[in-house]
């Protein structure tokens, strides 16, 4: 049988790693599969379910504020908040989110931003989910490559998880100061 006892148990370890819902288990998860000798796909295809698992926890959740939110002033004032920070969030993605454009926002931003974006664009459970996922696994795939070849040039598991979280966390504030400070020169 492919699917062994110690297989099981591996995969399961790495899915809790995965399922943490900040960006910290994804280093963590890759080299612990690693580590536990399960090939890089393997590890993509346990992310993958982790996503899955996020979608049938947070859709419900996402409804049910919803449905909240129609009946209850704060619930309303909050739902105007989303509205307007999701105005920010997507002004550099234009004004009509494309299905690319929803991906980018999952992949720069998180999977349940991207579904909740993806249905106030007007898509449902399936189609939203595999936009998000998609964005997802794009931006799992290249904190996982980064991990191994980090990892395979340092050869420290707890020095590549910190640096890659560091950069993980560092990097996106860094990229939007230096390209708001370049497209306010250029006025």
């Amino acid at each position: 049988m492919i699917f062994t006892s110690d297989f099981l148990v591996n995969a399961r370890q790495v899915l809790a790693l995965y399922l943490i819902p900040i960006g910290g288990g994804i280093p963590a998860g890759v080299l612990l599969a690693k580590s536990r000798g399960l090939h890089w796909a393997v590890s993509a295809v346990i992310y993958f379910i982790s996503d899955v698992i996020l979608a049938f926890i947070f859709e419900p959740l996402m409804l049910l504020v919803m449905r909240l939110g129609k009946n209850s002033k704060k619930m309303d004032r909050l739902r105007e908040a989303f509205r307007q920070s999701m105005k920010i969030t997507t002004a550099p993605y234009g004004h009509i989110l494309s299905p690319l454009s929803l991906i980018a926002i999952s992949f720069g931003v998180d999977p349940m931003t991207g579904r909740s974006v993806a249905k106030a664009a007007g898509h449902g459970f399936i189609s939203g989910w595999l936009i998000a996922i998609t964005g997802d696994m794009f931006y799992f795939l290249v904190i996982m490559s980064s991990t191994l070849w980090l990892n395979n040039l340092l050869g420290n598991g707890t020095w590549t998880v910190l640096i890659i979280l560091v950069l993980m966390m560092g990097l996106p504030p860094l990229i939007r100061r230096v390209r708001d400070r370049f497209s306010s020169s250029r006025k």
